[in-house]
C-alpha cells in the first residue's frame, strides 16, 4: 500500500500512511488508546489483541481491539 490516507481522532483528524494500524495512528496522535479505572493513560501492549489495552471506540462500536485493525480513510476513533 502507498499514500496517506486522514482519520479522526477524538474530532481531530490524523493523516497516517495507508497499511498503519489504528493503535498505531492513536499513539502517533499523542492519545492514550483508554484510561484505566485509576485514571491510567493505556496503550497497547501486546500488539496482538490479547490484553485489550489498545481498546477504543472505533466508527461508533465500542471496544474495539485497535492493534488488529487498520487505518481507513475517514475512520473515527474516540478513546476513552
Amino acid at each position: 500500500m502507498s499514500g496517506r490516507i486522514q482519520i479522526i481522532i477524538n474530532g481531530r483528524p490524523v493523516e497516517v500512511a495507508a497499511g498503519t494500524s489504528v493503535a498505531a495512528a492513536v499513539m502517533m496522535a499523542g492519545e492514550a488508546c483508554r484510561i484505566s479505572v485509576h485514571g491510567e493513560p493505556r496503550a497497547p501492549l501486546c500488539g496482538m489483541g490479547i490484553c485489550m489495552e489498545c481498546r477504543a471506540k472505533v466508527n461508533g462500536v465500542q471496544h474495539q481491539r485497535t492493534c488488529q485493525m487498520v487505518c481507513a480513510a475517514g475512520m473515527k476513533v474516540v478513546t476513552e
